[in-house]
């Protein structure tokens, strides 16, 4: 599929391709959506973000000075239209105990609740088990980020715990639920249903 920029038409380069959603790599092209998406207020509540960042700050990021080979970040973006919806990355990639941490945003709410999160969640799933093979993903979320626990639940996180008043935003302190999933509860879900 083909993209339309300022100058030109190129190819849009995708890691991995879902029905209705398709993960692809930040480019430096993307700094100015990218730092629209640290301010947008819904999302840096969802998901804790406190600090601020300039847009030099996010190119340099995105141009590789703040990233690592621990981590992956992709963009989220529709099959239909390739508009970007939003971001997931692999973070703290830990080769010697086969784990990693997972985050996910999906930027506006007419976005939200249509399955294009779960979707994401489980190519990088896929991604991570599969081509990275790790062992273990986990995630923290938020105790008032019901949608984004119900989400996870169905893709199949198991709670492990609660840190008590871990987020302290907006005047207030908020719990940090701790989730995660094994590689072999990912194949039992979704490899062996694929096989069979």
């Amino acid at each position: 599929m083909l993209t339309q920029n300022s100058s030109s038409v190129t190819p849009v380069a995708r890691l991995l391709e879902g029905s209705r959603v398709y993960l692809r790599p930040i480019n430096v092209e993307d700094t100015e959506l990218y730092y629209n998406t640290l301010f947008h207020q819904e999302v840096r509540r969802l998901t804790g973000t406190q600090r601020s960042f300039t847009k030099e700050q996010i190119a340099r990021y995105i141009e590789g000075e703040g990233q690592d080979s621990s981590s992956l970040l992709l963009l989220i973006a529709l099959q239909e239209d390739d508009r970007v919806i939003g971001d997931i990355a692999l973070q703290d990639m830990d080769s010697l105990n086969r784990s990693a941490n997972i985050r996910i945003a999906i930027n506006e709410q007419g976005n939200q609740g249509k399955g294009y999160g779960t979707e994401a969640l489980v190519l990088m799933l896929g991604y991570g088990f599969g081509v990275c093979n790790l062992h273990r993903i986990e995630l923290n979320v938020f105790d008032f980020n019901e949608r984004a626990i119900r989400c996870y639940e169905k893709v199949g996180f198991k709670r492990e715990g609660v840190q008590r008043d871990a987020l302290y935003y907006n005047h207030q302190y908020h719990d940090s639920i701790l989730m995660s999933m094994l590689q072999h509860e990912y194949r039992d879900r979704y490899v062996k249903q694929a096989e069979s």
